[in-house]
Order: structure tokens, then C-alpha cells, then sequence
């Protein structure tokens, strides 16, 4: 299963085959990576995104080649760009170069050189083939050293559980609030609505079927980079040799085989096909040959023994399901947990990557072992490891679902923190994810009902969204442009409403208030020991001028449905004068005022005096509704509490306060005391200030 892969250090990739930059050692990848068939059929000269060209394509243009044409790609060790080596070398070939420089570099520092790697040596006497590459950088050419290491680690058996196939269902997922939590083992594939070729089908046949001249990706497990030039061929000639025979120990984990004769022969898993959105929300018309479509589902990895896929976590934290045809697989898990997600993303990338083993950073490591006939369901953002003890073939798939977003989104995070490629990222997956959200926001309107664990998933799918709609609003013009060509206009018409209106819809069906930022849970701080850097994880007290103001935008471009009929049965006023403490200054002022039951009491003697004026209304609103009608009864009272001697040291600052207003922006704020505010958004917009209100008193409103 491909990982989705990015280069840690010069020499681990300078170059890549096949239209794809070469992997460095592990990185955030996914166990089943898509093949280059992603885009659409091209016409001539087409104009590609941003992810198929380089700063040396001309106008944005590049030659596309075909199928059976390498398209290479080379960094510069200066600036770290990637381009094609068609575009920005001299016509020799690639994987001679050593060190390498594009044009502003040189001119940047004319010492920058570009070198040539040294010539092999050539002998008639048979010698264990030097890796450059690896040397230079330090990394061990050793296949079998991780394999060394974890002899003397702590590896914990797992308990994970063994289901028949037949209990593997959505009626699981409903009823099991730990399902799609940890991995699970089916042992035998009865019952589990899946297709598989015959147990005696070979590497040999899956050439046959696919094509001996296809293009594959081979992995040299020492350095865990591609190989160049490999075709199935190839491949299925280097497989069938005794070990003793082989160069090396390689891997194949990337070829998917969406579109194939032997795709015909493959079905995923009944559940996996129930939760997988490409399956339930990508439309069918724009599937299959011609169209861009995440192609995830359908891959086949060949592996020779001693082969190691080092730690990674599936691209944008999607699940696998994993089904060993022949052979056998050792994975090691660790758990998704914050702490682990952090640990993984400070060795991912780095130089930790060559000399440490993941596990001595996170709490524990647990080892499953699969055998011939097995399948495997591992669960989003789980980071593994997988050992082939014996030559294996085995088929599997890559599926995003709707019952863990929020950790999806934080893989998504990860792979933006530490750089990975947008090549090796999940494909089209903010398409992919409007797709889903538009159909959530129908069903919700057709009154369809959703378990809690689901709503919770919605609503981190539905913070993403808007996350999107405001880069579109606010960013800059090269990320505006990038968020709006991800949109799918066949099917959003409006991303701002659709995103706003499906975040407020999935509240209210949760039982939430609209403006609940915790969607009714406990604020969580990530900080470590209960310390949260820079207030980071909390969450400030919004004042009323902010709540007034997020009102008249929250829900840009949505129009709720009006109301039928609408009238006022009561309004009457009263005036008075009571006796009542000023509002002290300080933090708690507010509570006494906020939790008043309204009764009026006069205070003592001493206290100053205050002239009170209040105002009740009583509007009653309804509609029609499906299945009936909607009533709304709003008793409103609202009061101006005025103190002629209010002290100068109240007077001077206005202590924060949390109401709601009849009316938003500056005119509708609390002023019980002068002086000025700020305001500022929660999206982190400059702040702008609140004019001072009187500095005589103040209001307070109460709906009941």
C-alpha cells in the first residue's frame, strides 16, 4: 500500500520515475498511495494544477507524457523546490547528478556547483552493490536493521478483537461505541461481502492481467526510496528468483489497480463500501475513465521476505482494510492519541527518522500478526509499521468515513506541519469533502436523524468548511484561487452558505446552540502538564458587541425560512426609582447582575439611588413546519438602570460583561460603565473599537 512520501534529506531523493518524487524515509504516507492516472484525460497543451507543473514550466505548461515515459523530477538542495528534470535540466540523465542548483540558486551564490555522482566501479567479481545516496547521508544500507532493533523493545501482543465477518456491518458501528476504534482481525473472509482472486493467484498473474510493460513503483527497503525503471514485468522476474538470487530486498506497496482486468476480480469489504465517501458521495458521473477521482480503493502489494515499511500514518488519516492473499504480514501499531500524533510528527521528517525508533518515543508498541487469509480493518490515524516475514501478495484499500473527521483532519494538519507533498496527499480531498458536506446539509434539511458520534464528525467536517470558505474571503490571492478550483460547481453553488448553514443545521440537530464553540463538550487544553502556551486551547469570554456583531456574519448567505405570521401581544413600560449598588469593579461584577431573578427589592438606606426604567414585549411567531407547525413565544424585558452619582472610578472602564442585545453592532452593547472596548473577531480579524456608550449607566436585557 503506498505511502505518501517526502524527502528528509538530499540524498534519500533527488530524483523520481514515473511522474513522482522519490520517498524519503517514512514520512505521514499512506499505506496505499494513488497511482498518477488521478487526472482527467488531457487535451493538447493542457493547463495543469499546481500540483503537475514547476517553477520552469513555461506559462504553467507542460509536456505530458506517455504512459510508458518516465517523468522525472530533481530538488534543488538549495531551495528545496521540485521540478522536472525535462523543464529545468540539460538533456542528461538524472540519476547521474549528485548535487543540484536551479537557476536562481546559482545566481543567488555563484558557488553553488552542480556535481556528478562518481562512476561505479567495474569488476567481473561478483561484490555487494554500494548506495551512494545512503552513505552520503548516513543512513545504514541495512534491510533488516529495524528488524534488529525491535528484538530488544518492549513489543506488547495485542488484544484486538476477532470478528466474524458477517458482524463486521454498520449495524456494528451504530451499536459499538468502540468500533472503528482499533484495528480488528476477521480471520476468514465468509460473511465479509468481499471478492478476492483465487488463493493460488501469483505476482505472475497479476502481470498477466495488468500488463507485463505497466509502470510500478519499486521500494529499496534499505533506504526506503524508490527504485527508477521498474515495470511488472520486471518486477515479476525479480519476485519468482530464490532469495539467494536477489540484489536487494524491494517492496511494491503502490500500485492500485482501479480500471484494470484484475479490479474486476476485487471488491473491498461490505462495510467499507458503506462508509466510504468516494463510494456514497463522489457522483457517479464522474467516476471512471476520463474523470479526476480519488482513485484509493483498489490496490496490490508484493512483497519478498525481510521487506519493512517504516512508521506512517495512512495520507489524511483515512482507514484501511487489508486482506493477505498469500503469505504473511507483521504490523506494529501505535495508538492515535495526541501525545503519540505529537511524537510521530517530531520524528517524521526529521533526522530522527534514520537513527531512532518511533516507539522509544510513545507509550507503548503492539504487535498483530496476519496470516494467509486474513483481513485487517485498521482504523483512521493509527501510525504503523508493517514487516513481511515470507513473500507475500496482498490486496487492500484506503477509505475515508464519517465516524472519526476530527482525527482525519488532524493527520491533514500533521502532513501540512511537516510538509508533505500535496503529490502524496490524500487526492482531491477538499473536493471530496464538499461532496460529502453538500449531501449531509439535503439529508439534514429532510429531517434525517444522526447518531451523536456522526454529528460530532459533521461538525469537525463543517468547521473545515468554513475554514475553506474563509480563505476564500480573507486569503491571499494564490490560496483564494487554490480553495475556490476545489470546490465542485456541479454540486455548490454557494460554498459560504452551504459551509455556514451546515455547521449551524449540525448544532441544533446535536442539541447545541448555534454559536456553541464546544459543541456542548468541555473546552480541551493540549498544553502539556495543564500549561497552555500562549493561551492556546482556551477560549476567551466573548463580550455582547462580539456576539451581536458574529450574528450579522456567521451565517453569510443563508436565509432562513421566514415566518408566516408574526405579532406583538404586549408592550408596556415602567419607570422607578430603587435603591441599588453601584456595579462594583473588578472580574465577578457581572454574575450578580447576570443571575438577578428580577424581583425588585430595594437595597438599604445607604445604598445610592438609581432610576430604573423597563420594557416588556411578548411576540409570538409561527410557521408551517414539515408535518405540522413551528410556534415561537419570545417574552422580552429589557431594563436601563441609571445612577446620577456613579463614582468616576466606574465611570472610566468598562468591565467585560456576556448578554445578549436586541440589536447587534456598538448601539445595542451594555454600558454599564464609560470609557471604551475593543472588539475582535474569533477568525483573529484586526481589532476595531467600541465607541464609548454613556457614562451615566447602562442596560441589561432578559429573554424569557
Amino acid at each position: 500500500m503506498a505511502r505518501s512520501r517526502r524527502r528528509t534529506t538530499r540524498s534519500a531523493a533527488q530524483k523520481t520515475p514515473e511522474k513522482t518524487p522519490e520517498p524519503s524515509p517514512a514520512s505521514t504516507r499512506s499505506s496505499l498511495t494513488p497511482v498518477e492516472d488521478d487526472q482527467p484525460m488531457l487535451e493538447a497543451a493542457p493547463l495543469l494544477t499546481e500540483e503537475d507543473t514547476c517553477p520552469a514550466c513555461k506559462d504553467g505548461r507542460h509536456t505530458v507524457l506517455n504512459a510508458s515515459e518516465k517523468e522525472s523530477w530533481i530538488r534543488c538542495d538549495a531551495c528545496k523546490t521540485w521540478y522536472h528534470w525535462l523543464c529545468a535540466g540539460n538533456g542528461t540523465d538524472v540519476e547521474t547528478i549528485d548535487k543540484w542548483f536551479c537557476k536562481s540558486c546559482v545566481q543567488e551564490n555563484p558557488s553553488r556547483t552542480i556535481t556528478l555522482k562518481p562512476p561505479a566501479r567495474k569488476s567481473s567479481r561478483k561484490r555487494t552493490q554500494l548506495d551512494y545516496a545512503n552513505l552520503h547521508s548516513g543512513v545504514e544500507s541495512d534491510a533488516s536493521r529495524w528488524l534488529r532493533v525491535i528484538q530488544a523493545k518492549p513489543i506488547q501482543h495485542d488484544q484486538f478483537k476477532r470478528m466474524l465477518g458477517s458482524d463486521v456491518g454498520v449495524e456494528w458501528l451504530e451499536t459499538d461505541e468502540t468500533a472503528m476504534r482499533e484495528p480488528i482481525v476477521i480471520e476468514s473472509p465468509k460473511g465479509l461481502g468481499m471478492k478476492m482472486p483465487d488463493p493460488d493467484f501469483t505476482v505472475s498473474d497479476v502481470a498477466d492481467t495488468v500488463g507485463h510493460d505497466t509502470p510500478v513503483e519499486v521500494i529499496d527497503v534499505a533506504s526506503q526510496s524508490n527504485s527508477p525503471g521498474w515495470t511488472l514485468g520486471k518486477w515479476a522476474e525479480y519476485y519468482n528468483l530464490e532469495p539467494p538470487a536477489r540484489d536487494k530486498i524491494r517492496n511494491v506497496i503502490s500500485l492500485e489497480i482501479s480500471g484494470t482486468k484484475l479490479a474486476d476480480q476485487v471488491l473491498p469489504p461490505r462495510l467499507v463500501r458503506e462508509l466510504d465517501w468516494v463510494e456514497k458521495f463522489w457522483p457517479n458521473t464522474r467516476r471512471g475513465k476520463g474523470h479526476a477521482y480519488p482513485k484509493v480503493q483498489l490496490y496490490c502489494l508484493m512483497g519478498v521476505a525481510s521487506a519493512w515499511t517504516d512508521w506512517h500514518v495512512d495520507f489524511a488519516g483515512s482507514s484501511v482494510y487489508y486482506h493477505i492473499l498469500r503469505g504473511s504480514k507483521v504490523f506494529y501499531f501505535i495508538r492515535p492519541t495526541s501525545a503519540n500524533l505529537a511524537a510521530y510528527e517530531k520524528w517524521s521528517g526529521t533526522e530522527l527518522q534514520n537513527n531512532v525508533w518511533l516507539g522509544d518515543m510513545v507509550d507503548e508498541v503492539i504487535k498483530v500478526t496476519l496470516e494467509a487469509g486474513n483481513t485487517m480493518i485498521i482504523p483512521t490515524g493509527w501510525i504503523h509499521a508493517v514487516h513481511t516475514p515470507i513473500d507475500s501478495l496482498v490486496f487492500g484499500g484506503n477509505f475515508l468515513h464519517s465516524y472519526n473527521v476530527a482525527t482525519q483532519l488532524k493527520v491533514l494538519e500533521i502532513e501540512k506541519a511537516t510538509h508533505v507533498p500535496k503529490k502524496f496527499r490524500f487526492p482531491l480531498f477538499s473536493r471530496l469533502c464538499w461532496y460529502v458536506g453538500d449531501k449531509y446539509l439535503r439529508d439534514l434539511k429532510a429531517k434525517e436523524e444522526f447518531s451523536p458520534r456522526v454529528l460530532e464528525s459533521l461538525e469537525a467536517l463543517a468547521g473545515f468548511l468554513v475554514s475553506e470558505v474563509r480563505t476564500m474571503e480573507r486569503g491571499s490571492d494564490h490560496a483564494k484561487r487554490e480553495a475556490k478550483e476545489q470546490v465542485p460547481n456541479d454540486r455548490v453553488k454557494d460554498a459560504a452558505a452551504v459551509a455556514r448553514e451546515l455547521r449551524w443545521r449540525v448544532r441544533i440537530s446535536a442539541g447545541t446552540s448555534s454559536d456553541d464553540e464546544d459543541f456542548g463538550r468541555p473546552a480541551k487544553k493540549n498544553g502539556v502538564n495543564g500549561h497552555v502556551p500562549n493561551g492556546q486551547g482556551t477560549k476567551r469570554k466573548r463580550t455582547l458587541q462580539e456576539s451581536a456583531d458574529e450574528q450579522l456574519v456567521q451565517f453569510k448567505n443563508f436565509q432562513p425560512k421566514a415566518w408566516d405570521e408574526a405579532d406583538e401581544l404586549l408592550r408596556e413600560s415602567e419607570q422607578r426609582v430603587v435603591k441599588a449598588r453601584h456595579p462594583e469593579t473588578g472580574d465577578s461584577w457581572h454574575r450578580r447582575w447576570m443571575e438577578w431573578d428580577g424581583k425588585w427589592v430595594d437595597g438599604g438606606e445607604d445604598e445610592p439611588q438609581a432610576s430604573v426604567e423597563s420594557k416588556r414585549e411578548v411576540i409570538v411567531k409561527v410557521r408551517r413546519a414539515d408535518g405540522g407547525l413551528e410556534r415561537q413565544r419570545i417574552d422580552r424585558v429589557i431594563e436601563k438602570w441609571v445612577w446620577d452619582d456613579m463614582p468616576e472610578e466606574l465611570g472610566s472602564s468598562r468591565p467585560d460583561i456576556e448578554m445578549k442585545s436586541d440589536e447587534p453592532g456598538p448601539a445595542g452593547a451594555p454600558a454599564l460603565a464609560g470609557g471604551k472596548g475593543e472588539l475582535q473577531s474569533e477568525e483573529g480579524e484586526e481589532a476595531a473599537e467600541v465607541g464609548p456608550p454613556n457614562h451615566s449607566g447602562g442596560e441589561m436585557v432578559i429573554e424569557n
